[in-house]
């Protein structure tokens, strides 16, 4: 079994990996990116390293045996003119930077070749766990019903559509108005902005309306940031009113996922995986 390096931004992925190593006996050492990643994750064996600190990050994981590393949680896009990058960060930096002007799926690629130059193998989040991705149809007891298939079919359009443009994931539709798209605010600001918005253009609690879909880019690299969900998801989602959230089937990650269920199912909302292929 490869040892993982588990390189660590901030949210619940990074903690269910590592606790998901931790339960399955699978060695395993944490980066905790400094600004990004959470204080729950000096809980877990590893170190702090500066986002820059290529050469730091590379030498520790060597140091600690790993063989394999996992790239998973958030990261701000950074000011590239205020890092402090050591010796091989400046080598890799320009490279980077050239890669980050042709969107975020560049950048994430270009990171990703750094690594694997230097032997490691680049594992996705659902390779160090299973059963993170979403299955086809319904994943509680709530299953949307015949009205919600416009809404459904048009918020994965709008999503696969600023995903093609590499703008975000992440779209919310009602009665077949796009209320809101997702871009470098990420997924929980998008919901509560629509949860700001007049309710006679969309639900409420107790009268839902409308879904949230996301989808991954067409360009996406898969083994790093697919889109995710959890219990902010379903809580934010139905605190905006929306009646589900869906998802390709496969192509999204559920974080704690028995407890997504059971909120779900006690909120009312559906989540649905559709078929990648379904227009």
């Amino acid at each position: 079994m490869r040892k993982l390096g588990l390189i660590a931004g901030g949210g619940g992925l990074p903690v269910e990996i590592a606790s998901a190593c931790e339960k399955g006996g699978r060695p395993y050492f944490v980066i905790r990116l400094k600004g990004s990643a959470g204080p729950e994750l000096e809980a877990f064996p590893g170190a702090e390293v500066g986002i820059a600190e290529l050469g730091k990050c590379i030498k520790t994981l060597k140091r600690a045996g790993c063989e394999a590393v996992c790239f998973a949680g958030q990261v701000a896009r950074p000011d590239f003119a205020a890092l402090k990058p050591d010796l091989r960060g400046i080598v890799a930096l320009p490279g980077i930077v050239a890669a980050a002007r042709k969107g975020d799926d560049a950048l994430l690629r270009a990171l990703l070749a750094e690594f694997e130059k230097e032997g490691f193998v680049v594992e996705g989040a659902d390779e160090a766990v299973g059963d993170l991705r979403l299955p086809a149809g319904p994943l509680g007891t709530v299953a949307p019903g015949a009205g919600h298939a416009e809404d459904i079919a048009r918020a994965l359009q709008v999503a696969r559509e600023i995903g093609r443009l590499d703008i975000g994931q992440g779209a919310v539709v009602c009665d077949g108005l796009v209320l809101a798209v997702e871009a470098q605010e990420g997924t929980d600001a998008m919901l509560r902005r629509v949860g700001e918005l007049p309710e006679d253009i969309r639900g409420r609690p107790g009268a839902p309306r409308g879904v949230i879909a996301k989808a991954p880019k067409p360009i996406q690299e898969t083994r790093v940031d697919l889109p995710t969900i959890g219990l902010g998801t379903v809580q934010r989602a139905a605190r905006a009113g929306l009646a589900g959230i869906v998802g390709e089937a496969g192509r999204l990650l559920v974080l704690d996922r028995d407890e997504v269920i059971a909120l779900a199912d006690e909120l009312g909302l559906f989540i649905v995986g559709v078929d990648p292929q379904d227009p």
